[in-house]
């Protein structure tokens, strides 16, 4: 294992200023933070990914989504302990850097930026889903290409105006959310609408159960739901240029899993009370899908505006995170120097714009095999975020080791059950990369997982390679500069002679 570096006050920061040089804009207030967590727990894998998880596991899909969402909370708290240990941009690898070495560090920042690369078709492809709700005869390859055009302009932008575009695409989803729990609980109270006659909550086990398909169905959907939360960790990326870090993140951590209970477990109990799960499809959202059924279709087109609107929040979090990581691996030598250049917004546009130009592949994909296209990018997104949750899980691990001997200061967000919890939530995640092993259609994000795994592999050995051949060159020359200037200092004396001996 490799041991954890003591890191004195001057090398890892005070708890608001992360690291000196970072040079971000501190422009994210507490109010953009909160709504940029609570956006994260409310995306394209709720509005879209529920329809294909309800019509796998049924009502049970609600305990699966609570499940997870105790699990990520627990993720959440250990990175919230790190956060506040020090708070820095690209957090996710500069933890796995320092705790389990520079490797870690190096897959850790490449393979988040996959996430969030691969996250970026999926929700471009789920944008343009929705388009055709409206326009079905637009294909859906130019409506991606359209919005990842659109969200790339948006994302050149100073932080300030990103934080004030998610603070509003956020309030759009949580106003949708509360507006159809409110709607579905008046169905169920008053009986009004088509399906007033038969809302109910006998719904959630009356047609054959509450596993309708068997537990081991349910559990096959935990890939999935762990999608719809891959976006919670976001939060950690805004902690370089949050302005008041050691308030504003864990307010917005700890109100997680009220988010949780209400936006996810909330929402589809009262959407599978109102409509029988054997209503609910792939490829559709189950929110859209409610309203229809309830005989509201204005109202379906206005949460099918709302899910849009979450898709393309998704999005443009991801352009935003991608390229504050390649940033990170810059300024550790591990990505191309050109990456860690800000532009006179203080924004990185290099890597944003080549982050952007490979989520074009969503739009070749939206080309090729628009029917599954969403199901290849959300089972690699979902693999890639789950590399990332068990090293955020690790770092903490390693961390509290650290503590323990002494070597680290505390941090003032301590994780509740600590080293244990994570460890617990390690074993979880394992469990889900099992069920994806196991299910023929996610398998692929294993074996993309496994090319990619070769390149980082690959990768790492070049970039150790040309350390080693940098160090060697600089040595080379400082003793070659040795001996040349002992060579002047023999041959040349102080009263300008050449130092030979005197024919005297």
């Amino acid at each position: 294992m490799v041991s954890v570096e003591t890191r004195q006050p001057e090398q890892a920061g005070d708890a608001a200023g992360g690291r000196p040089d970072e040079e971000y804009e501190r422009g994210l207030g507490s109010r953009q933070v909160q709504m940029i967590a609570i956006g994260g727990a409310i995306g394209v894998g709720l509005f879209m990914g529920a329809g294909a998880n309800i019509a796998k596991a049924g009502p049970s899909i609600v305990l699966m989504y609570a499940l997870a969402g105790v699990v990520v909370f627990l993720i959440m708290r250990a990175l919230g302990e790190l956060l506040l240990y020090r708070p820095i941009s690209g957090s996710f690898a500069e933890y796995a850097r320092e705790f389990l070495g520079p490797f870690f560090g190096f897959a850790t920042g490449w393979t988040y930026w996959l996430n969030w690369v691969v996250t970026g078709m999926a929700e471009l492809t789920a944008a343009a889903i929705y388009i055709h709700f409206w326009f079905p005869a637009i294909p859906q390859w130019f409506s991606a290409l359209t919005f990842l055009v659109v969200l790339f302009g948006v994302n050149l932008i100073s932080v300030k105006i990103f934080g004030e575009v998610e603070f509003w695409f956020s309030m759009v989803k949580v106003t949708a959310i509360i507006g159809m729990i409110v709607i579905g609980l008046g169905v169920l109270t008053l009986g009004f609408s088509e399906v007033g006659d038969t809302a109910t909550t006998e719904n959630l086990y009356a047609h054959h159960g509450f596993f309708p398909n068997g537990i081991g169905s349910s559990l096959m959907t935990l890939q999935g739901v762990m999608f719809a939360y891959l976006a919670v960790e976001l939060v950690g990326v805004t902690a370089g240029e949050s302005e008041n870090p050691e308030k504003t993140l864990p307010k917005a951590i700890n109100t997680l899993p009220w988010r949780i209970i209400f936006f996810y477990v909330g929402a589809l109990l009262v959407i599978l009370s109102v409509v029988k799960w054997t209503e609910f499809s792939e490829g559709e959202s189950p929110f859209v899908k409610a309203f229809s059924e309830m005989g509201i279709p204005l109202a379906a087109g206005i949460v099918n505006f709302v899910v849009l609107t979450a898709a393309l929040s998704s999005c443009n979090s991801g352009m935003y995170s991608t390229g504050r990581m390649l940033r990170d691996l810059a300024a550790n030598s591990q990505a191309p120097k050109i990456f860690g250049r800000l532009n006179s917004r203080k924004s990185p546009a290099v890597g944003i714009t080549a982050s952007v130009a490979l989520m074009g592949v969503g739009v070749v994909l939206n080309y090729l095999v628009p029917e599954k296209a969403f199901a290849y990018v959300t089972s690699v997104a979902t693999a890639a975020g789950i590399w990332t949750w068990m090293m955020i899980l690790a770092s903490h691990i390693r961390y509290r080791r650290a503590l323990r001997a002494g070597l680290l200061p505390r941090s003032p967000f301590p994780a509740p059950g600590g080293a244990v919890a994570s460890a617990v939530a390690l074993l979880f995640l394992l469990m889900v990369t099992g069920l994806i092993a196991y299910d023929s259609e996610a398998r692929i994000s294993l074996y993309v997982g496994a090319v990619w795994a070769v390149l980082l592999a690959g990768g790492w050995i070049r970039l150790r390679s040309r350390r080693t051949q940098s160090v060697e060159s600089v040595e080379t020359v400082a003793v070659g500069r040795v001996l040349k200037t002992g060579d002047d200092v023999q041959r040349r004396q102080p009263d300008g002679t050449d130092g030979s001996p005197s024919a005297e």
